[in-house]
């Protein structure tokens, strides 16, 4: 383990080069060394050390990645929070994880008696009082929280040597290089952030620049601006960036290629970016509880649509059978993974941390098909999946059909309750940008699923929405649809 990414584990060497920038502030790796050091000297006085946690409620800036090293230059952990959570989501959190200190914007909008620091009130110049860093690979590093799609979200515990697996998974795959330059648009709240676009960089001397959000002609004004040679982002941001009109014509040369991920995505806007925009697109694909990513299709390399790509350097993916049996290529069954990059635990959940490692493996809840050559296809996600008069349907399968229409944009699959086949198949579509959701021809929808899919499949409705609610870290929230289905009984008719 070599930790490289870290400040006072860099060369110096590294010193005068540019590191990271946001529209307030730019520091060289010297600079952010300094006001990581200044950083830790605030919470080392508000009690924090080694064992603390502390958490993080920014947006994107240049502050919140100085916050995270300035904790672990302590020794302590750091949770970040989606700024944009109310007090019960964020109180939650903070409660959990047991944090000591909260460095937010708004100082007010934190409950209870925990110490908060206002971002503005960071110091930038150090005073030298701090011992030297003595960082293990064992030392907890982040508390990134699941989105919560199930009960309340869980802390999921990555050490120092989860991050550094990871880095060095990544890294190799995408063969990150010191004259490298990401471009951050993700929250950092989500450890796809935190590893792809930040850390990876930072472990070999490359640049970043962070967005604070997402528009597609400012995110396109910025490359050209900035110059990266990549950056990661989820499929929502590329449908928006292939949507603008034609006589939108970025200059993109130098980006060598870009990552999608967090999300499935259709083979076809694979297609579309790689046409309109001329660089790679690469899909990847992993969980929190595995520091981020597992398996990608290759920069240099052959690339498959419709899969994930094949396990990244260091990584073992596998199909599982319900029995724990390990099935051959070809066959369906649960995604598993076996690295250092698979997280320690969840944070005061033993049950569920027993669930989902017990055996070994870090058990994904995804059911996937590896090829003949190792390239990893998601069929669905378990809890997803579709019961159908004993029929097991996935909603991926018909999701693909629905987005293959050019008028739809985002297209989510659910099952609604029914009294004859307990479940059958209902579809939420939003309309392509810049069209009405008027445009969407819902019988035209339910003709290309009957050509395309066996009866059963075929969503006995299609609701129109002008857009579908998202969860925090960007995915399509499926159990918001699931209780609008059962609230409205919605699994009948064209739209609501």
């Amino acid at each position: 383990m070599s930790l490289d990414h870290l400040p006072w584990r860099r060369p110096a060497s590294y010193d005068d080069r540019p590191c990271v920038r946001d529209e307030r502030t730019e520091l060289t790796y010297a600079q952010l060394g300094r006001r990581v050091d200044a950083a830790a000297e605030q919470l080392a006085a508000r009690g924090v050390g080694p064992g603390s946690v502390v958490a993080v409620m920014l947006p994107n800036r240049v502050e919140l990645l100085v916050t995270i090293m300035a904790a672990w230059r302590l020794g302590a952990a750091a949770t970040p929070i989606n700024p944009t959570f109310t007090a019960s989501e964020a109180d939650h959190q903070i409660g959990d994880s047991g944090a000591l200190v909260v460095v937010a914007t708004d100082p007010t909008v934190v409950q209870g008696d925990i110490v908060v620091l206002g971002v503005d009130a960071l110091a930038t110049t150090p005073a030298g009082t701090l011992p030297a860093a003595d960082t293990s690979t064992d030392d907890l590093a982040l508390l990134v929280y699941t989105s919560g799609s199930t009960g309340r979200p869980k802390g999921v515990m990555l050490d120092h040597g989860n991050i550094d697996a990871m880095i060095a998974s990544m890294g190799e795959a995408i063969a990150i290089r010191p004259d490298d330059h990401c471009l951050l648009v993700l929250p950092l709240f989500h450890v796809n952030a935190i590893c792809v676009s930040w850390l990876t960089p930072m472990s070999v001397g490359a640049q970043l620049t962070v967005l604070q959000r997402f528009h597609p002609v400012e995110f396109l004004r910025a490359v050209e601006t900035y110059r990266p040679t990549y950056f990661s982002a989820v499929p929502t941001i590329y449908s928006h960036l292939v949507a603008l009109p034609v006589d939108v014509q970025p200059d993109v040369s130098s980006v060598r290629f870009a990552i999608c991920g967090a999300a499935p995505a259709p083979p076809e806007l694979f297609a579309a970016v790689e046409a309109r925009f001329g660089f790679p697109l690469v899909e990847g694909y992993g969980l929190s509880e595995g520091t981020c990513a597992s398996t990608c299709n290759p920069v240099d390399g052959v690339r498959k649509p419709g899969t994930v790509g094949p396990a990244l350097p260091g990584q073992l993916v596998a199909i599982m059978a319900p029995d724990g049996s390990l099935v051959p290529n070809g066959e369906r069954g649960e995604v598993v993974i076996k690295g250092g990059n698979v997280m320690r635990g969840y944070l005061n959940r033993p049950e569920a941390t027993a669930e989902t490692l017990g055996d070994g493996w870090l058990h994904t809840g995804d059911v996937g098909i590896l090829d003949e050559d190792g390239y990893l296809r998601i069929v669905d996600r378990i809890k997803d999946m579709i019961i159908r008069g004993g029929e097991n349907i996935y909603p991926k399968e018909i999701e693909n059909v629905l987005h293959s229409d050019p008028s739809v944009l985002e297209a989510a699959v659910v099952g609604g309750p029914d009294p004859v086949y307990g479940e059958v198949v209902v579809a939420f579509v939003s309309a392509a940008p810049d069209s009405p959701a008027a445009a969407v021809d819902v019988d035209a929808l339910l003709e290309r699923c009957r050509a395309e899919l066996t009866k059963i499949k075929v969503p006995v409705a299609v609701h129109v929405l002008e857009a579908l609610p998202k969860n925090p870290v960007g995915k399509i929230d499926k159990p918001h649809l699931r209780a609008l289905v059962a609230a409205a009984g919605v699994t009948t008719g064209k739209g609501v």
